[in-house]
């Protein structure tokens, strides 16, 4: 059922994608789906240009034969569509589960309008719950940790810091060459403030707080697909 309402926020999306359009593409299980509706309308006719926000996405795109430039070539775009962990109050985002975190945010900077699809699991009345993926300079990578845990007991964090592994135990690198730790918050009342906070640790890369970055999402439930407004 998931993946089918996945399906269906990202069909309610893709109504928002025009021709001439410079879009970025987001990661992860819901945004695959995204792209792959694109790829059809490619297939089809339609004439855009894409941003992948990974690696994995980029493979994608480029197997539905998919234009694909860069923000060096294009520092701007009209449009990125991409899935989030939670979506909180005034579409404030949890995001950062497929190792992302980075480029999605570059990406959804550098656009007009940034959209996101997801099941109605996603939309909660506080973000916090599902974990809050920092990403992390290999140099320095424990006193990084240690102030990152800091922060967690000055917002009243619930659960611990854990350091993403791969399934063989090594460290997981991302794209751009980084560690990801995850803090587990339980609730996160002061999202603004919270990025704030991490913002000024050296040695943190990016977060997983997307904060007035988001104008509008589709989320998918039994009853249909609503839309939601900052």
């Amino acid at each position: 059922m998931s993946d089918d309402l996945k399906l269906k926020a990202a069909e309610a999306a893709i109504g928002e994608v025009k021709s001439g359009m410079r879009i970025g593409l987001g990661t992860g299980s819901t945004a695959r789906h995204f792209v792959a509706l694109v790829g059809a309308r490619v297939a089809a006719g339609l004439d855009v240009i894409c941003v992948p926000t990974s690696e994995a996405t980029a493979r994608q795109a480029e197997s539905l034969n998919i234009p694909l430039t860069t923000l060096e070539d294009c520092p701007q775009l009209d449009l990125t569509v991409d899935g989030a962990d939670e979506i909180g109050p005034g579409l404030a985002l949890i995001k950062g589960a497929g190792g992302a975190l980075l480029r999605e945010k570059i990406v959804a900077a550098a656009s007009l309008r940034m959209i996101v699809i997801a099941d109605h699991s996603k939309h909660v009345p506080e973000l916090g719950k599902f974990p809050l993926s920092v990403e992390v300079n290999h140099f320095g990578f424990g006193a990084t940790e240690r102030a990152i845990a800091a922060i967690m007991r000055q917002f009243g964090g619930e659960g611990g810091l854990r350091r993403r592994l791969l399934a063989d135990g090594s460290p997981y690198v991302t794209d751009g060459g980084h560690g990801i730790v995850d803090a587990f918050f339980g609730r996160i009342p002061q999202p603004q403030a919270l990025a704030e906070a991490l913002n000024r640790v050296p040695g943190v890369v990016e977060h997983g707080l997307f904060i007035g970055l988001c104008q509008r999402a589709y989320v998918a439930g039994p009853a249909g697909v609503s839309v939601l407004d900052a």
